[in-house]
């Protein structure tokens, strides 16, 4: 499903200002997955297994850090998917100029 929305705006600063609040956003979404994808990159070397794995079959009790470490980890997972999706929506906005 494709949503349009229409921004009318007098003056072509506006426009300029809501791109620049959009690519702005994108890059701090960009830097927040990076981040996100050490975290769970370091989970994966500390138990020698991906995240995909980790969400299929593992449980608290496979983790040193028990309860915690599981609801980190998984968090992580979430989030990554989360800002992920933001930012493939931003970089489908469209615009143009009229």
């Amino acid at each position: 499903m494709t949503v349009q929305m229409i921004i009318e705006l007098n003056e072509e600063q506006g426009a300029k200002s809501i791109l620049s609040a959009i690519e702005t956003q994108k890059k701090r979404l960009q830097a927040s997955i990076l981040r996100t994808q050490r975290r769970l990159v370091q989970f994966e070397r500390q138990y020698s297994v991906s995240t995909e794995q980790f969400l299929q079959s593992m449980s608290a009790e496979d983790l040193e850090g028990g309860d915690l470490e599981y609801v980190a980890w998984a968090g992580e997972a979430k989030l990554l998917a989360s800002l992920e999706s933001e930012l493939a929506e931003l970089e489908d906005v469209r615009y143009q100029f009229s």
